[in-house]
Formats: structure tokens, C-alpha cells, sequence
């Protein structure tokens, strides 16, 4: 995939760990200019490491407005274009049925896995109409088929899948084009930490392996060249499309092993 994304600038929320970090790598192997947020600048500068230049870091919360808009500015700022945004940041924990749910777990997860996407598009859209550009989205197969003790995050998955269709039909006259990934487990640090709050963690990965038919949980890389895929010119005429990236896992069956 050389330089399948050659000179486009691509903004990754969540790109310095897991499948954002896989993606970003990806991209910039592909001959992007990537621009990787991160919560913290120690992740930031790991994440910064491995990247090298022309590459760009930068620490912020994307639940936040002004610290969004300053992210765009630096991006429009430093490469003077934004060609693709990927919203990609998430939040999994806690792993609770609703009514054991807080209300300001609640909040914090529609905050990072919804309301972020509604603050980049805001500030990345005029950008993004400018370069006929792309939005993508990292969703889950939960927003389509649930997932037990996980309610509020199958929920904010759920509304990930309906907004990217929605954002597709309105933004399709303007040549952007919207799309989301379905994972279904990737071994990222945040399923790690998913996997611990199960009542049994011992025995998860088992699990995990046996959902996906192709019979192995994925590292983030199978995530990623479905990422370029959609993000580049051979999925030109690709839109609305809420794509699962899962080893055969929504077909309901477990591997036979």
C-alpha cells in the first residue's frame, strides 16, 4: 500500500495507542502526513518516537471544544490542508449493565465516543469541503449486536453506526465521503483493560478467539489496511458504509476448533 495516501493529511484521534497507533503507522507508511492526538503528552512522544517526521503530535481531550478547534488550527497551521479525519479515540470502560451504570459514566462515554466526532467535523468540516476529503469513524460490532454488561458503550457505538450514515447522505452533494470500521476484538490496550472487568478474565482470550471465525483475535494492523482502504481513492465511490473488520464474528457462529 506505498504510497496509497501519498501527500494527504490525516488527522487520527486516539493515534497513540492500539488501533489508532496501528492506523496512524499505516498511513504514514502509505506516504500520509499524519496528525496523532493523544490524552497525554507521555503517549504523545512514544507514539511521536515511532513516527518521526514530517509527523504531528499533539496532546488534548477531543470531549473538549476549544482544545479540538486549537488541534484543527495546528493541523490547517502546520500542513495548511486536512484531507481525512479519522475519529478514532474511544472509550470502553466500564463494563456494566445500564442500571448499574452512573450517570457520569454515562456522560464520559458519549462524551469521548460520540460528542468528539460532532467537535472535529464541526471544526474539521470547511477543511474537509475544500479537499472533497474523508470522514472515518472506528465503531464496534456491539452498536449492531450488543454485547453483554456493556450497555452504555454498545450504546454509543450504536449511535456511532446511525451517525455515519447520516453524515454520509448529508455531506455527499459536498464530495465527502463518511464511513465507519466494525471491529469486533482487536488486542489493544483498552480491550485489555475490558478483559479485566469480566467476572472470569482468566479464560476471555479463549473467548475472544473462538467469536471470530478466522479462528485469532487481530493485532491493530488488520484494523488499518481496512482504514486505508476506505480512506483512499480505490473506495472513491464507497459512502454511508459501516464496515465489519471482525474475522466473521457477526455471523453468530463460534470457530469450531
Amino acid at each position: 500500500m506505498l504510497n496509497t495516501l501519498k501527500d494527504k493529511v490525516i488527522l487520527v484521534s486516539g493515534g497513540t495507542a492500539g488501533i489508532g497507533l496501528s492506523c496512524a503507522q499505516a498511513y504514514a507508511k502509505a506516504g500520509a502526513k499524519v496528525v496523532f492526538i493523544g490524552l497525554d503528552q507521555k503517549s504523545v512522544a512514544a507514539a511521536g518516537e515511532l513516527l518521526g517526521a514530517p509527523h504531528l503530535g499533539i496532546c488534548a481531550d477531543i470531549s473538549q471544544e476549544e482544545e479540538v478547534k486549537a488541534v484543527v488550527d495546528q493541523t490547517i497551521a502546520t500542513f495548511g490542508r486536512l484531507d481525512a479525519i479519522h475519529n478514532n479515540a474511544g472509550l470502553a470502560s466500564p463494563s456494566k449493565p445500564l442500571h448499574d451504570t452512573s450517570v457520569q459514566e454515562w456522560g464520559r462515554l458519549f462524551d469521548i465516543n460520540v460528542k468528539s466526532i460532532l467537535l472535529t467535523t464541526k471544526y474539521g468540516f470547511s477543511h474537509l469541503k475544500n479537499a472533497k476529503g474523508c470522514i472515518l469513524n472506528t465503531s464496534s460490532l456491539v452498536g449492531e449486536i450488543g454485547q453483554e454488561n456493556h450497555a452504555a458503550y454498545a450504546a454509543t457505538k450504536g449511535a456511532v453506526n446511525a451517525l455515519t450514515k447520516a453524515m454520509a447522505i448529508d455531506y455527499a452533494s459536498l464530495g465527502i465521503r463518511v464511513n465507519s470500521v466494525m471491529p469486533a476484538a482487536v488486542m489493544t490496550p483498552m480491550l485489555q483493560q475490558w478483559a479485566s472487568e469480566q467476572a472470569q478474565p482468566e479464560q476471555i482470550f479463549d473467548f475472544l478467539k473462538n467469536i471470530h471465525l478466522l479462528g485469532y483475535c487481530p493485532e491493530g494492523d488488520v484494523i488499518a489496511d481496512a482504514c486505508i482502504f476506505l480512506l483512499s481513492e480505490s473506495a472513491r465511490f464507497i459512502t454511508g458504509v459501516n464496515l465489519p473488520v471482525s474475522g466473521g464474528a457477526e455471523l453468530g457462529y463460534r470457530r469450531n476448533t
